[in-house]
């Protein structure tokens, strides 16, 4: 949640040493073919390719060292959707990732810290008990949230601040960081 869709974790699945491209169903006839990469597809079944190990990856990019090879001998011939598939160390792995990016970025002032867990902690009691007032509240922070985020963008511009580093100071990407600060030229 800290860092948004730009460090979203999954379970990534190798097949030959690689991570195979879409797994698709076969619906019948029509130009529509689903597809998935969630790990689950991988079992073999209909033509689908199987898995043979797991790791964790990231929406950056990064993918995880470490290979969890999958026991087929006692998955069988359930689908890995109804298998007891050990997930631990690819999500440990992923949450490792996310250790190391938070290290890299710009560190919350201690009382802005305990503010936002304190709001966080208000607005979720006053979802709650007066549901209309949280709404109202959300509002208000998303208008101060907009007008304080021009401000900074504007400075970290004015300062001649890059993207690259402005993404790694947030822990996102490069390209959300640009418009970030090209809002703040707005």
């Amino acid at each position: 949640m800290e860092f948004g869709d730009a460090h979203v974790g999954a379970v990534g699945v190798l097949v030959g040493g690689d991570e195979p491209g879409p797994a698709y169903f076969d619906v019948g006839s029509g130009s529509d073919v689903p597809s998935t990469t969630h790990w689950s597809a991988y079992d073999g079944q209909v033509g689908r390719p199987r898995a043979e190990a797991l790791r964790a990856v990231c929406a950056c990019g990064w993918r995880g060292a470490a290979e969890y090879a999958l026991d087929w001998a006692t998955v069988g011939d359930r689908p890995l959707y109804d298998a007891d598939v050990d997930l631990t160390g690819p999500l440990a792995d992923w949450n490792a990732h996310l250790s190391l990016v938070r290290d890299k970025t710009a560190p919350l002032p201690d009382p802005l810290a305990a503010l936002l867990a304190e709001i966080t902690e208000q607005l979720t009691t006053t979802t709650e008990d007066a549901p209309l007032a949280a709404l109202r509240a959300v509002g208000m922070l998303e208008r101060i949230a907009a007008r304080v985020g021009r401000e900074a963008a504007a400075a970290l511009t004015d300062d001649g601040v890059s993207a690259a580093a402005v993404a790694a100071g947030l822990g996102t990407t490069r390209s959300k960081a640009l418009i970030l600060l090209l809002r703040g030229r707005d």
